[in-house]
């Protein structure tokens, strides 16, 4: 029998509370963690799993929790995301719930002092950041939108996203970098200059760093060898001349360190035996093309952003890729940041707080979750010998359990159409599994493991069922045999046609 036997409670340097849980040894012992929590439908779903799916199995004692929800960034004057960053790169493992960058109105409606930029940029600097892999998820047995894994780095660095911009009239704009302004401001160089003819502009100025392209290549190439799949290096070189640099340190460590481990592993055979190089507009069109999968993408920052939005698209939607922020540490061990790909889930939290039943997927959180805790437990072996064995034992019992009830058909709305289970009950299912499966039990019954109470039959016009059966019960028997079914689902605008594209599987997922 499991007990608690203790709450623990200390502040960390922002003042935030944070507790802590100790638990008897027959859990299993997670190494620490740092877990960031978010808000809305996303934070709502993720305590479920913590309460149902962790919790009852896992000491999670040595975890650090940090919550940038937009009311503990502005009580805090946003010192809880330096405390967050901090510790992230102390203890190199990290797992975040979707956060929410305020606008303008979500500023006045929750009473903020500011408009607080997004968490991304601050832990990308703090961590180092590298690369972001985005790739897709896959479940054994249903069919999404790759057949086969697709992975994908985003240059971490750089770009857009780090712009600094002015609004300017007609002039002269000079662009100039100094190497030593403050020793030397007449040592410069000029990197652009031009006339600005119209009445208004907007001049804009970025970089892209490269010193830390060689760390993305190794990632990449190393992940999509594992793999098995086919790299493509991602730009638009040919008018970007700027971005020509990015492709030549992608192929010079390619050429060096992996060329012949591809060769061996014949993924190049389709390729003319060289890494290839793929314009970013070309790259848009084979992501819609390439419904096998098995490649892999590495881009610089935005196009990366654009291209993996592109990936989910038709991998069903962002709930099922991931996104892991790579990062270094100053000893050279990576630092790993896992989250979801998609937001906070803004409609589903407002119709719970209507009191509404939801259906969310907590998929792509889950996963995260697992890739954080299995990185705490490699960082763990590393630092101090000890065996990861019980956590990964653990997270593999935890994805078989979630991938099994959405295998089984009984998932969320989204894969298992309106039968599909509510937010709660998904949750519930996954317990009762996961419990089954770490004692050994494997078996699956045909019936859901939880015996879940439904209302849904409660809401029936049971009055105007029973007089749409018998307007299609044309024989007036009691029973609707084949050709009467036929008419009905042709009357009813529901019936398969000749050319449909829809699956076997689609049709029994009711999502036709």
């Amino acid at each position: 029998m499991m007990r608690v036997v203790q709450l623990p409670i200390r502040a960390n340097a922002s003042g935030a509370l944070v507790a802590s849980r100790r638990f008897c040894s027959d859990k299993v012992k997670a190494p620490p963690l740092v877990f960031i929590t978010g808000e809305e439908m996303t934070r709502y779903s993720m305590q479920l799993v913590m309460d149902k799916l962790i919790n009852p199995f896992v000491d999670t004692s040595s975890w650090e929790y940090y919550d940038l929800s937009c009311k503990a960034r502005d009580d805090t004057e946003d010192q809880v995301l330096h405390d967050a960053v901090d510790a992230g790169k102390r203890i190199g493992a990290i797992f975040k719930e979707p956060t929410i960058t305020p606008t303008a109105d979500q500023v006045e409606s929750l009473g903020l002092k500011k408009p607080w930029g997004s968490p991304n940029g601050a832990m990308r600097r703090g961590w180092r950041g590298i690369t972001i892999s985005r790739d897709t998820i896959h479940i054994d047995g249903v069919e999404l939108g790759f057949k086969r894994p697709v992975l994908f780095e985003r240059h971490a660095v750089g770009g857009e996203y780090g712009a600094g911009w002015k609004p300017t009239s007609q002039g002269k704009l000079i662009t100039r970098f100094y190497k030593n302004y403050e020793s030397d401001p007449r040592d410069y160089v000029t990197v652009d200059e031009r006339q600005l003819s119209d009445a208004e502009n907007v001049a804009v100025v970025y970089h892209n760093p490269l010193d830390n392209v060689e760390d993305l290549a190794h990632h990449f190439f190393s992940r999509c060898l594992e793999a098995k799949v086919v790299p493509y290096v991602v730009t638009k070189k040919t008018v970007f001349k700027w971005q020509e640099s990015f492709w030549a340190k992608m192929k010079s460590v390619f050429d060096e360190h992996y060329h012949a481990k591809y060769l061996k592993a014949g993924l190049l055979e389709k390729c003319g035996g060289q890494l290839q190089h793929l314009i970013s507009d070309a790259a848009t069109m084979q992501i819609i093309r390439w419904t096998d999968g098995g490649f892999g993408m590495a881009a610089h920052n935005y196009d990366g952003d654009m291209l993996t939005d592109e990936v989910a698209q038709v991998h069903r939607s962002p709930g099922f890729i991931t996104s892991n922020l790579i990062g270094k540490n100053d000893d050279g061990t990576l630092i790993k940041e896992f989250e979801a790909s998609h937001g906070t889930v803004a409609d589903l939290w407002h119709a719970h707080l209507r009191g509404e039943e939801t259906s969310f997927n907590p998929l792509g959180m889950v996963e995260a979750l697992i890739g954080a805790m299995n990185h705490s437990a490699v960082l763990q072996e590393a630092l101090k010998g000890t065996s990861p064995n019980s956590v990964e034992h653990f997270t593999a019992n935890l994805k078989k359990a979630v991938h099994a009830t959405f295998r089984l058909g009984q998932g969320t709305r989204d894969m298992a159409g309106p039968s599909g289970l509510t937010t709660e009950q998904f949750t519930e299912v996954v317990a009762a599994r996961l419990q089954r499966y770490l004692a050994g039990n494997y078996e699956e019954e045909a019936e859901v493991d939880a015996k879940i109470e439904r209302d849904s039959s409660s809401k029936i016009d049971t009055d105007a069922v029973k007089a749409l059966f018998s307007k299609y019960d044309l024989d007036g028997n009691g029973t609707i045999d084949y050709e009467e079914f036929e008419q009905m689902i042709v009357k009813l605008g529901v019936a398969p046609m000749k050319g449909d594209r829809a699956t076997h599987h689609e049709l029994e997922a009711g999502q036709v």
